[in-house]
């Protein structure tokens, strides 16, 4: 039987910056086409290795991929459908902002094979778009959302964000309010987070941004109104409707292989992890001029045992569902609890975690710090992997 794969397609290119973003972008579109071009000779170069892969989920992030010109959009899914055994049953998603795409747009993706789109509204309150720099406001936001269900799409994510300078409670709950209504089938929910090298780095103390004691609430509440209005929380960030979990972020938080193009994009395949240079001319001299000899492989190494049982932990626990222990031991050959006893247990007992049968997961206030927990469980020496692995019974 065929594995399966998921595939990434990265389009760095944006209208504008927004000043708290550090996912790599540029504002110039001179080299769209060209970099279209390159997108597609480097699935041409992955095909071959691929071929007995079956691609179960698509998705086309960013940057936005939907200010690039319809043809060439048009281009990269033909593209993707010409290099790769895609599923007819295949999760398709394109990420979409608001004042970059029109019904026309969006009816044009639908009939190429896209299934689903992911719409950046971050906030139903106009003041806190302008302080996140976005360039629409909400009833733009809304218009976007109608032309997409006038295309026929049924499988709509919308983003929002929470921790917006002069956010408050109150408008969060206003928003949350505003996106449930138009009935979405998934909803993301990020704390917003000051990247360095951002322009929101650089005016950090000047930002009226809610404490942290507001800040859990505003999680809290959030997660709390999103599963009355009947949105599953399957992950830290993520709610979904029954059976519209995203398929393709599934793949990343069970370890499951995944092929990343473009530049700045990153695969976890054939039991590497690996990435391309965050650099657009680099990328297209690279895949224009093969002979050249330019390198555009930014990271690129095996996955040591240790450290495939790291990742496993750290993913899986963003998942509501947890580790199974049963199923850690039968994938690693290792108890959970032996290498990580001692964490699970005063997590446990101070209520950050929480044991279900044999899965220990998350509490929602281990939610909030799971960044911090996992770090701690995280971090021992490779040492205690080799003892235990060496005098274990197998």
């Amino acid at each position: 039987m065929n594995k399966t794969l998921g595939l990434y397609l990265h389009i760095p290119f944006c209208r504008s910056k927004c000043a708290y973003c550090d996912f790599y972008s540029v504002t110039d579109h001179g080299f769209t086409a060209r970099y279209t071009d390159a997108l597609i000779l480097h699935m041409e170069d992955y095909a071959p290795g691929v071929k007995n892969y079956y691609i179960d989920t698509v998705y086309m992030g960013g940057g936005t991929p939907t200010v690039l010109p319809k043809k060439s959009l048009l281009d990269v899914i033909d593209g993707i459908y010409g290099n790769f055994n895609v599923l007819e049953t295949a999760e398709f998603t394109v990420e979409c902002n608001p004042a970059t795409a029109d019904r026309s747009t969006f009816t044009a993706l639908r009939r190429a094979g896209v299934n689903r789109l992911s719409i950046g509204f971050q906030s139903a309150c106009d003041n806190e778009l302008v302080n996140l720099t976005r360039v629409h406001n909400f009833d733009g936001a809304v218009a976007t959302f109608e032309a997409a269900r006038k295309s026929k799409f049924d499988n709509i994510n919308i983003d929002l964000m929470y921790g917006i300078p002069e956010q408050t409670e109150r408008s969060l709950a206003l928003t949350l309010d505003r996106v449930t209504a138009l009935e979405p089938e998934h909803i993301s929910l990020y704390g917003l987070k000051i990247e360095p090298g951002t322009p929101f780095a650089q005016k950090a103390d000047r930002l009226a941004l809610p404490d942290e004691d507001t800040e859990y609430n505003m999680y809290a509440s959030a997660v709390r109104y999103l599963e009355e209005k009947g949105y599953r929380h399957y992950e830290i960030s993520n709610f979904a409707k029954p059976g519209y979990e995203c398929a393709h972020n599934l793949r990343y938080w069970n370890c499951e292989e995944y092929l990343g193009l473009g530049a700045g994009a990153h695969s976890y395949y054939g039991g590497r992890r690996f990435s391309f240079k965050r650099d657009i001319g680099a990328y297209i001299d690279a895949l224009e001029n093969v002979d050249a000899g330019v390198g555009i492989i930014d990271e690129d190494y095996e996955i040591a045992p240790m450290e495939r049982i790291g990742e496993y932990v750290m993913l899986r626990l963003r998942l509501t569902d947890g580790i199974d222990a049963a199923e850690f031991e039968q994938r690693f050959g290792l108890p959970l609890e032996r290498l990580y006893g001692k964490y699970l247990n005063v997590y446990t007992e101070n209520g950050f975690m929480q044991k279900r049968g044999n899965a220990y997961s998350f509490t929602l206030k281990g939610m909030y710090v799971s960044n911090y927990i996992l770090s701690t469980m995280l971090d021992f020496d490779e040492s205690v992997y080799s003892t235990l692995s060496s005098g274990l019974d197998k």
